[in-house]
């Protein structure tokens, strides 16, 4: 049986179609206009929510407390990040975990990276892996030639009599020295070199920065250290007759350097400016205006006047990070430097 459309019936099927997509069309918009006066306004009264039987519920179990300030509309505040709190808020809270979550994650993928490039570098140029450290050394010594006398000042033996631990106090003398000013640049971040301010930042580093106390400690002790460990080397070396020609210079140049190290222990000791610091500097000063002829002149000098003031402080505080380290360094260059080329001397 053969079906003939007319003209009439497509219009019809068409004027059906119009209002079946207009009708869908309508419920639709209805629809998302009931969810957003919804989710603006306030619920609909089937969908209130009954606050006081929520808390007379939570109430009535005895491990809940709830809090007196709890009302219908208090919601908890959302969970900030760590950095935020940091960078925005200033809270000092939870700071460690951004940083080890970087270091980890970022150093897997560092050690990841490298071992791919490691790996297809060997693939493609076909010969052993170079380390980086070679690469650069060779990169250098290519442009300045510094190996060969290098090797030649690194490599000379030391003798078997100077391997006893009694020959190690002048290196370790030196590493306290280098502990002094590592811990010493940490300590002048936070140092405020004003009569004003030097002791309240003695205690904001004691008591607020993290690790300022034990850096503190440890410059302090460090301290005391290099001056116990220098005058057991100028003794070691005055007894075995090490000070002898050809190594006087060696002998000058260490009893400068153990004045310096006392200059380090007298200009440091005034920074905190309390009572026991102002009063021994005070002393001290005074012992170095028993000098005849040139005592007035060391007592003016050390103290900027007569007294120990403002300026007495300024001027320890430069003597101590700038004037004393930057001779001490030069010093301890000359003394290696002829302790290198003279070799160490035999014991008696």
């Amino acid at each position: 049986m053969k079906i003939q459309f007319h003209r009439s019936h497509v219009v019809v099927i068409l004027v059906i179609l119009l209002l079946t997509l207009g009708l869908s069309f309508s419920a639709n918009f209805n629809l998302c206009s009931a969810k957003t006066a919804g989710e603006e306004g306030s619920p609909t009264a089937t969908e209130q929510i009954d606050w006081t039987r929520i808390k007379s519920l939570f109430a009535e179990k005895k491990h809940i407390v709830l809090p007196s300030n709890f009302t219908a509309a208090t919601l908890p505040p959302p969970e900030q990040d760590p950095c935020l709190h940091c960078h925005v808020t200033g809270e000092d809270t939870r700071l460690w975990t951004p940083l080890v979550r970087w270091i980890f994650f970022g150093g897997a993928g560092l050690l990841f990276a490298f071992g791919i490039y490691r790996s297809s570098s060997v693939w493609v140029k076909r010969t052993p892996w170079k380390p980086l450290t070679r690469r650069t050394t060779d990169w250098f010594d290519s442009r300045y030639e510094i190996s060969d006398p290098l090797s030649k000042f690194l490599s000379k033996p030391v003798p078997k009599f100077a391997q006893r631990w009694w020959y190690c106090l002048g290196g370790i003398t030196a590493f306290l020295f280098v502990v002094q000013g590592i811990t010493g640049i940490m300590l002048a971040f936070y140092y405020k070199p004003t009569p004003e301010a030097a002791y309240s930042s003695i205690q904001f580093i004691e008591t607020q920065v993290n690790f300022g106390s034990a850096t503190r400690m440890i410059h302090h002790w460090s301290a005391n250290g290099m001056i116990l460990m220098c005058t057991a080397h100028m003794i070691r070396v005055f007894i075995m007759g090490a000070y002898k020609k050809p190594r006087e210079f060696n002998w000058v140049s260490g009893v400068l350097l153990l004045l310096l190290t006392l200059g380090f222990g007298l200009t440091g000791y005034l920074l905190p400016w309390d009572q026991r610091a102002y009063w021994a500097t005070t002393v001290a000063t005074e012992i170095g205006a028993a000098i005849p002829v040139v005592g007035d002149l060391i007592l003016v000098f050390a103290r900027v006047g007569w007294d120990v003031a403002a300026e007495t402080l300024t001027r320890f505080y430069a003597l101590h990070i700038l004037i004393l380290p930057l001779v001490t360094l030069a010093s301890m260059g000359a003394h290696f430097l002829m302790v290198r080329r003279q070799g160490i001397a035999k014991p008696l």
